[in-house]
């Protein structure tokens, strides 16, 4: 088990390889298809957009509403493949690292590899456990999106597994 820390350096992302388990800490935002949208949008216009995404890693996931004495509620990966379309150009204005479920598109693990960045599995079906590892949480974009949002997550030994290295290894294997 490897532990990593935020913000990702080119050094982190080079050491890790496809099927590494790791602990994240540090901060991750998340992002689910709505934001992705704007934010897509507002890149192609080459608008300013409303957060500083280098360096940055994703996570797919639309958190629930936090209960009583939480900081956050269920907050479980979403399937990332709904996401290909937009990957290109997160990574373009600088995302390293993207956490979600699932497989992604023969063109999404080029984009990885030409950006060096890096996609990590979260596991799927734990969104209650997952949130006992996000020590803080607020809203930083697109408020007006509920839970499609994007939030800043303050994470604490986030159990990942490296599904596409910075090479292009997949988990999921050649397509």
């Amino acid at each position: 088990m490897k532990r990593i820390n935020t913000p990702l350096t080119e050094k982190v992302i080079a050491a890790l390889k496809a099927g590494d388990e790791v602990l994240l800490s540090g901060i991750v935002l998340t992002a689910r298809d709505q934001a992705h949208l704007r934010l897509m949008e507002i890149i192609k216009d080459r608008g300013e957009l409303p957060i500083d995404l280098k360096g940055q890693i994703v996570y797919y996931c639309g958190p629930a509403p936090a209960g009583p004495g939480r900081v956050i509620g269920s907050c479980g990966p979403t399937t990332s493949s709904r996401m290909d379309r937009f990957t290109p150009y997160v990574l373009e204005a600088g995302v390293k690292g993207m956490i979600g479920k699932g497989r992604r598109s023969f063109e999404v693990r080029k984009s990885i590899k030409r950006r060096k960045a890096v996609y990590f599995v979260a596991p799927a079906g734990a969104g209650a456990y997952l949130s006992e590892k996000v020590k803080a949480c607020r809203v930083r974009a697109f408020e007006d999106l509920g839970p499609e949002a994007i939030y800043e997550l303050e994470v604490e030994d986030f159990p990942l597994i490296v599904a596409i290295d910075m090479k292009g290894n997949d988990i999921y294997g050649e397509f």
